[in-house]
């Protein structure tokens, strides 16, 4: 944390447990000697200008939040758009028939044969065929393989 924002945190705190002390004082008799005004009037501009850097600041960093939240919504539409890319070229690599690219498209996102089917209308049967002729063609024993070859893809492709 910068020195700016340590010095602004303390004179906010400090204004703040001076406010409070002083609602105490008047609510439960507490005070000895009044405050002087010039005193009083000093903390109360300290704290209105700590109240207004406190928003200043606060508004900088909120903009800039968002500004970093909009890049990395950006940035996380582009990888889903290669993903999606990397999938297709490799579904056509691959060969897939139109219905083996829908069960292996289920299939990555971890659907269970059974909601495959459903989805697509079928028995499950049917799609256990599709995803054995999806896992020959692409050349992998099973699921946890043929996610594997995404990955690896995407790993090697690296940011940007």
């Amino acid at each position: 944390m910068s020195w700016p924002l340590r010095l602004l945190i303390g004179v906010q705190a400090l204004c703040a447990l001076v406010f409070l002390w002083d609602l105490a004082a008047s609510v439960f008799g507490l005070r000895s000697a009044p405050m002087s005004w010039q005193l009083r009037e000093v903390i109360e501009i300290g704290a209105a200008l700590g109240l207004l850097a406190g928003l200043a600041i606060g508004t900088q960093v909120v903009l800039r939040a968002r500004s970093r939240q909009k890049l990395a919504e950006a940035s996380l539409r582009a990888a889903s758009g290669e993903f999606m890319t990397l999938v297709q070229e490799k579904f056509t690599e691959w060969g897939l028939t139109p219905a083996e690219r829908d069960v292996a498209l289920f299939a990555i996102k971890g659907m269970s044969l059974s909601e495959i089917a459903s989805l697509r209308a079928t028995s499950e049967g049917t799609v256990k065929a599709q995803t054995n002729a999806i896992y020959r063609k692409a050349g992998v024993s099973g699921r946890p393989q043929l996610l594997s070859l995404f990955i690896e893809d995407l790993l090697d492709a690296g940011p940007g």
